[in-house]
Parts: C-alpha cells; sequence; structure tokens
C-alpha cells in the first residue's frame, strides 16, 4: 500500500511498540471539524479511525470557552453536513446546547490511554485553526502580580465583581468578555491598539451573515467588503456585536490604546497614561499546532495553515487533506468535510473493488490448483 502515513515518535525502535494499521483514513482532532468529517466519512461507507488527546470530543468548547458563549451564526450555517440542529433550539444555540447537540451526532466511542503507532493511507488534519492559546510577550507581566488569565480560561465575570479588569485584544472574544464583565459589576477596560470593524449581529431582523451571503449572489466581492465593513487582507474578520457596543458608549467598558509595560498593579499605556488593575484577561486568540507534530512543508506553511487558500486549502498530496482551516467557521468545516469524504470514498471504493477482484482471482486459481 502506497502513501502510508505513520504518527510516532521516531526516537524509539517502530516494532518494539504497538502500532495499528487503519483500514482507511485516521482523522486527528474529535471536535466539530473531525466529527463532521467523520460523519460523512461513514455515510460514504468508509471505516476510519479518530484521534483525540483530550478524553472527550470539542475539547476546545466543552473546556476552553466562557459560560454565556452562544453561537455567532444562526443555527442553519452552523450545522454540520446533513446533520440538522434540533427544531427546538433557538437561532443562536447557547454553548450547552451546542455541545449537546455535537455529542448526539458522535460517532465515535472510547477511550485509550495506551500508546500506539498508526499507519494509515490518508490522513485527515482535523486539529484546527485555534488548537493553542496565544499568549503574547509582554514588557513587565510577569511581574505584575495580579491574576493573568487566557480567554480561555475565562468562565464567567462573577468572580471579577469590583474588580478593575483590562482585556488584552478586541476581537469577539474580547469584545464578550468584557461585556459579560461589565454586567457582572466589574470595571472592565479593553486594549484596542488599531480600528476595528464592528457589524450588529443581525439588520432588520437578519443575520448579517445570512445577508452578506445572498448580497455575494448578485453583488462583486468588493462591494461587498465595502459596505459591511470587512477587512479583506490577512483573514481579518469583522467582530459582531452582541451589546458590547452599547457598553463602550454608556461608559460601562472602557477603550484603551495599546501596552507599553506592565508593573506591580498597574499597566503603562503607549499614550503614557497608567492604569492600577486588579486582572488581566488576555483575550490573544489561538493558533495551529500543526507544525508541533506533523513533519511536513508542501501543503502546510510554517504557521500551520494550508498554503492554498478557501476553497482549495483542503486537499494536499499523498492522501494529506485538511479541516476545519478555511477561517470561514462551522461552515467552512463542513464544506471541506464534504469534498474530503468523496474524495476518499472514490478513492476507497475503487481500491476496495480492486481487491476484491484479486482475491476472487487468487480463490480461483487456489480451487484450478486443488483440482489437479
Amino acid at each position: 500500500m502506497e502513501n502510508l502515513f505513520r504518527l510516532f515518535d521516531q526516537d524509539q525502535g517502530f516494532f518494539q511498540r504497538k502500532w495499528t494499521l487503519v483500514n482507511g483514513p485516521l482523522i486527528v482532532g474529535a471536535g466539530p471539524s473531525g466529527l463532521a468529517t467523520a460523519a460523512c466519512l461513514r455515510e460514504q461507507g468508509v471505516p476510519f479511525a479518530v484521534l483525540e488527546r483530550a478524553e472527550c470530543i470539542a475539547s476546545l468548547w466543552q473546556k476552553r470557552t466562557y459560560d454565556r458563549l452562544k453561537l455567532h451564526l444562526p443555527k442553519q450555517f452552523s450545522q454540520l453536513p446533513k446533520l440538522p440542529f434540533p427544531e427546538e433550539f433557538p437561532e443562536y444555540p447557547k454553548k450547552g446546547q451546542f455541545i449537546e447537540y455535537l455529542e448526539s451526532v458522535k460517532t465515535v466511542s472510547g477511550a485509550n490511554k495506551t500508546e500506539f503507532e498508526y499507519i494509515c493511507r490518508w490522513l485527515v488534519v482535523a486539529t484546527g485553526e485555534n488548537a493553542e492559546c496565544v499568549v503574547p510577550d509582554i514588557e513587565g507581566l510577569a511581574d505584575f502580580g495580579g491574576e493573568v488569565i487566557h480567554a480561555s480560561e475565562y468562565k464567567s465575570g462573577e468572580k471579577f465583581k469590583g474588580k478593575k479588569v483590562l482585556v488584552v485584544g478586541c476581537g469577539n472574544s474580547g469584545m464578550e468578555v468584557s461585556l459579560d464583565l461589565a454586567n457582572h459589576n466589574a470595571s472592565p477596560s479593553i486594549v484596542v491598539r488599531s480600528s476595528v470593524h464592528v457589524l450588529a449581529r443581525e439588520v432588520l431582523g437578519k443575520s448579517t451573515f445570512e445577508l452578506a451571503t445572498l448580497m455575494m449572489k448578485w453583488l462583486p466581492l468588493w462591494l461587498v467588503d465595502k459596505l459591511l465593513l470587512i477587512l479583506a487582507c490577512k483573514g481579518k474578520t469583522p467582530v459582531l456585536d452582541i451589546g458590547a457596543l452599547e457598553k463602550i458608549k454608556s461608559g460601562d467598558v472602557q477603550v484603551v490604546p495599546g501596552i507599553k509595560r506592565f508593573s506591580r498593579g498597574q499597566v503603562e499605556l503607549v499614550n503614557g497614561q497608567k492604569l492600577d488593575i486588579d486582572s488581566v484577561v488576555l483575550a490573544t486568540g489561538y493558533r495551529s499546532n500543526v507544525p508541533s507534530w506533523l513533519q511536513e512543508g508542501e501543503f502546510f506553511s510554517k504557521n500551520g495553515l494550508p498554503k492554498a487558500s478557501f476553497p482549495n486549502g483542503w486537499k494536499g498530496n499523498s492522501g494529506l487533506y485538511a479541516v476545519g482551516f478555511t477561517r470561514r467557521g462551522l461552515s467552512g468545516a463542513s464544506s471541506d468535510a464534504m469534498k474530503i469524504a468523496q474524495d476518499i470514498g472514490k478513492a476507497w471504493k475503487q481500491e476496495t473493488k480492486q481487491q476484491k477482484k484479486r482475491t476472487t482471482a487468487c480463490h480461483r486459481r487456489c480451487i484450478s490448483l486443488s483440482q489437479l
């Protein structure tokens, strides 16, 4: 069998450890992208195996998200392929509801902490764009003395009641954390280093994403970008406002410029202003971890993302695939999952058919020899 992938520690002897030959694709990552691919493969009748480093599926959603989180897009744009959300779910499902939905469509089960080697014909990288937290190196942060957490550790603003909290980062996470802090009677300040494009989540009762999708069918992309104030460069996307903007206007959330340095219980900003603060929340995003475990340089770039942009970043060479790297959320992952399953399904069925022919021919030869 050609083009086999081996996932193992090369410092140890391969034949001294347990190994498994996967009769089908190996999917690395049991988040929404991996589950979507698994569901599509199952529909194609293709066997597969899923590897997940955590003890649960969708570990990012279950362990590294705040309590008030909801899907930013309507459920019809966030469902996995051919797996609609329950009708009784709201238009924007809550975190718990989304996890419940993923559990209901789970295509894998069981846990095995034994270390194995896996050999596979097809490898589907489904670890996604948000596998690791990005923690910036800011002067003096180690000397700050107060609580410093990443947004992945943030659960609720209740524990910060009455405290002065600096939120570093003004993306969707930073805005939502600031809103939640204000709602729990904390005093949040959010660091905004450059202009931010903020869109209302809904316009005239319709989701902004839905309107953009409709507009793109009839208008040039550049015009849609202009109308929606979208930054088209470097994959930046606008912030969908769910209430933080009103808190900023009312003064419940303070906007401050970039950080120069931290000191004990204090932050100095680039404009010379100094603020006394109790805690810091780093809403500084996530990144891919692919370079840390996959030795490959043709398909993936050094930052762990496919070199080819959407919609061409799902397939590499020699049986390598990627899902969940589109910068287009769950809808982009679902699109890639269907393409991957169809592509692998076609090849798998052809190989299976050829193998059956060889087996049948061999069986006939054996019968002929036995009759001599």
